[in-house]
């Protein structure tokens, strides 16, 4: 899978994809007239798996909610950080279902496919094993993040676990589903630049 990255490692600017734009170019996120900055660095290059989309219209099953109306976000945890509007292939690892403002917000974890140590990685298991502290890092990250603006803490579904690698190429394949609907016109994009 490629995945586009929107912010660096080690940055704090919020950039991201902006779905709502013609050709969806990276932006920094701008809230109240000001640009989006994060309380601190991402210690994780972040960004997204093209092609898809978690629905808003769809409530999940296991977490009663819907989706956050945006691409699968991406953890990449590899040793480098990689610049914005990089496109790299990863290597899925495992999966969090965040819970933000009541919405499903899924965190894909992956490990870019040529780094040094994803020959070691195949499973959700092989970053706790081989990289301690990672998972539960990137889970309070974002439990925490959106709390200096006064947000409530996010939280996480399916009893908190980071999900094997199984999962999160189900949870890939339900997105990619979801955005071919959207791209076809089976589902309402309503202000989404879907370049059709």
């Amino acid at each position: 899978y490629n995945c586009l990255i929107e912010i660096p490692k080690n940055t704090k600017p919020k950039m991201e994809v902006a779905t709502k734009e013609e050709a969806n170019p990276i932006a920094q996120d701008v809230k109240k007239g000001k640009l989006r900055d994060y309380h601190g660095p991402i210690f994780w290059n972040y960004g997204m798996l093209p092609q898809t989309w978690e629905d808003p219209n769809v409530v999940h099953k296991e977490t009663n909610c819907a989706g956050d109306n945006d691409p699968v976000d991406v953890v990449e945890i590899g040793s480098e950080a990689l610049a914005s509007g990089t496109v790299e292939p990863v290597k899925v690892l495992g999966v969090l279902a965040m819970i933000d403002d009541g919405e499903l917000d899924w965190k894909i974890i992956g490990i870019r496919a040529s780094d040094k140590l994803a020959p070691e990685l195949n499973d959700i298991s092989c970053v706790e094993a081989k990289c301690p502290g990672v998972i539960s890092g990137i889970r309070e990250w974002f439990r925490w993040y959106k709390t200096p603006d006064g947000k409530p803490l996010n939280a996480f579904g399916y009893g908190e676990k980071a999900l094997d690698k199984k999962m999160a190429l189900e949870v890939i394949e339900e997105t990619h589903d979801a955005w071919k609907k959207l791209r076809e016109g089976k589902t309402d994009r309503g202000k989404l630049w879907t370049g059709n």
